[in-house]
C-alpha cells in the first residue's frame, strides 16, 4: 500500500521535518525509477551468450588400458576489476574480510594501556590512538570528557550522540542543555564538575552499544574515574551504572539508592545511579525522581566538603 502525498502546508512541512532529522540533504528525481530493474539490464548485457558446441563434435576416445589421460587445466578469466590473471596463481585462497568486532587482544591492549595511563592527557592520546574499537572508525571524534578534572563530582552517560561527535564533547545536544538546568539545580556547572561517557566514540545511527564493544572501552572509563578521584560519582542512565557498578538491575530500581564504584586501586567512591537527561525528554514526569537524586547528591556532596 503507498501511503498518500501530502497535500496541505501543514504535511508538507511535517514531512519535510521528518527528512531532515532523518539526514537527508539531497533531492532525487521527480519521476520515480526502478533501480533493481536498470541493475537487472545491465547485468544482462554484461553476461556473455553461451558458446554452441561444435556440429561435428565426437564422443572423446577411451584411453589404452594402463594410460591414464593428461587432466586438462581449468581456464580461469581474469578478474576485471583487477586485471589480474588468476591462471598465474595457483590454487589462490579466497580472501577472508577481517573482523570488525575487537577481539580478546585489543581487550588486554585496552586494558594495558589504560593502566599504563598516568595523566588524563595521556590517557587521551592513547584512547586517541587506539584502533581496537570498531566503533572509532565510524565517528567523527574522540569525545573524551567536558568540564573541570579536579572537581568533586563526576558524570558518566553511554555514548555521544550526533552533537556531541561533531564537536567532540559530551552532553551538548538537547540531553546536554537539560543536564546543565539540572547541575544549576544544585548550584553547579560544568565549572565544578567532570563529564563524560562510557564509550568514547559515537555507534553509528546512535545505536545502542554492543556488550563487547562496551567491554572494550570499560578500562578506559575506569582508569579515566580513577585519575579524576571524584567524591561522588553520578551514573547518568541504565548502561552507566550497569557498566561501571557492576549490576543487572534496571534503573528505575537503582536510582535514588547509593552504590559504590571501587576502583582498580582499591578506592571506593560513591556513585549515584539516576535517569538519562535524553530519558527525561521522552519522559517528563520522571523528572522529580531525577530532582530527588540530585537533591541527594548536593547533600552528600556538602557532607563531604
Amino acid at each position: 500500500m503507498t501511503a498518500a502525498s501530502p497535500s496541505t502546508p501543514a504535511e508538507i512541512a511535517e514531512l519535510l521535518a521528518f527528512y531532515a532529522s532523518a539526514g537527508v540533504d539531497d533531492a532525487l528525481e521527480d519521476a520515480p525509477i526502478n533501480r533493481f530493474a536498470e541493475a537487472a539490464a545491465k547485468s544482462a548485457e554484461r553476461r556473455p551468450a553461451p558458446a554452441a558446441p561444435p556440429r561435428d563434435a565426437r564422443p572423446e576416445s577411451r584411453p589404452a588400458s594402463g594410460q591414464v589421460p593428461e587432466r586438462p587445466q581449468a581456464s580461469v578469466p581474469a578478474t576485471p576489476s583487477s586485471g589480474l590473471d588468476a591462471r598465474n596463481i595457483p590454487d589462490a585462497p579466497a580472501r577472508i574480510p577481517a573482523a570488525t568486532v575487537p577481539d580478546e587482544a585489543q581487550a588486554l591492549l585496552a586494558r594495558q594501556l589504560a593502566a599504563s595511563a598516568s595523566t588524563l592527557e595521556e590517557l587521551r592520546q592513547h584512547m586517541a590512538g587506539f584502533d581496537g574499537c570498531n566503533l572509532k572508525f565510524t565517528a567523527k571524534n574522540l569525545v573524551f570528557a567536558d568540564g573541570n578534572p579536579n572537581a568533586d563530582l563526576m558524570l558518566v552517560g553511554e555514548a555521544p550522540g550526533r552533537d556531541e561527535d561533531l564537536e567532540g564533547l559530551p552532553f551538548v545536544g538537547r540531553s546536554g542543555r537539560l543536564l546543565d538546568r539540572m547541575l544549576a539545580a544544585i548550584g553547579l556547572d560544568r565549572n565544578s564538575a567532570y563529564i563524560a561517557n562510557v564509550i568514547p566514540w559515537r555507534p553509528p545511527g546512535n545505536r545502542t552499544p554492543t556488550p563487547h564493544e562496551t567491554e572494550i572501552c570499560r578500562p578506559f572509563i575506569e582508569r579515566q574515574i580513577e585519575l579524576v578521584n571524584p567524591k561522588v560519582l553520578i551514573n547518568l542512565g541504565g548502561p552507566s551504572a550497569k557498566t561501571l557498578l557492576n549490576t543487572t538491575e534496571g534503573i528505575l530500581r537503582l536510582r535514588g539508592n547509593w552504590r559504590v564504584h571501587t576502583t582498580a586501586s582499591g578506592i571506593a567512591i560513591p556513585a549515584m545511579p539516576t535517569l538519562h537527561p535524553a530519558y527525561l525528554l521522552r519522559t517528563p514526569a520522571h523528572k522529580k525522581l531525577a530532582w530527588r537524586d540530585f537533591l541527594e547528591v548536593k547533600a552528600k556532596l556538602k557532607g563531604l566538603a
